[in-house]
Formats: C-alpha cells, sequence, structure tokens
C-alpha cells in the first residue's frame, strides 16, 4: 500500500493518548516498533516495520509492506469520533 508520509503523520497525530501503548500491547509489539512505523527512525529500541520511503512532494510516497498497524490506527481514530 502506498500512502504520504503526510497522510501517516496525521493519522499518527489524530491518534488519542495512550494509542500506541494500546496498539503495541494489541499487536505484541515494542512501543518504538510502532513509532518507527509513524516515522521515527529509533531501530535501537524497536524494529523496523517494512516501509520504504521515495521521496517526493507532501513528504514523499511510503510503500507499506504490512498494514495492520495503519488498519488499527484508523480503526481506533473511528472509535474515537463515534464516542465525541
Amino acid at each position: 500500500m502506498n500512502i504520504t508520509f503526510d497522510e501517516l503523520r496525521e493519522i499518527k497525530h489524530s491518534l488519542p493518548t495512550g494509542s500506541i501503548s494500546r496498539m503495541a500491547q494489541q499487536l505484541q509489539l515494542d512501543e518504538q516498533t510502532i513509532r518507527n512505523y509513524f516515522g521515527a527512525n529509533n531501530f535501537q529500541e524497536g524494529l523496523p516495520t517494512g516501509k520504504h520511503l521515495q521521496p517526493g512532494p507532501q513528504g514523499g510516497i511510503v510503500h507499506l509492506e504490512n498494514t495492520k498497524i495503519l488498519d488499527l490506527a484508523r480503526r481506533i481514530i473511528s472509535e474515537q469520533g463515534a464516542k465525541a
């Protein structure tokens, strides 16, 4: 799946407080791995996440090999909207 880097960051910034921890627990991943998926690059604590960034407008194009984290993030955002 391809998404712009700016779109990926917007999704991360739309997540309610505590979502990174919740996602890490549900997916049995380290929290830093979740942060790396959304653009961080701390691989001493987290793992690479199978994404590839191609330079371009809107921060570039990010190719995501696995969308589990993105899908969960969108679901959490959707749940938050339903509660508001």
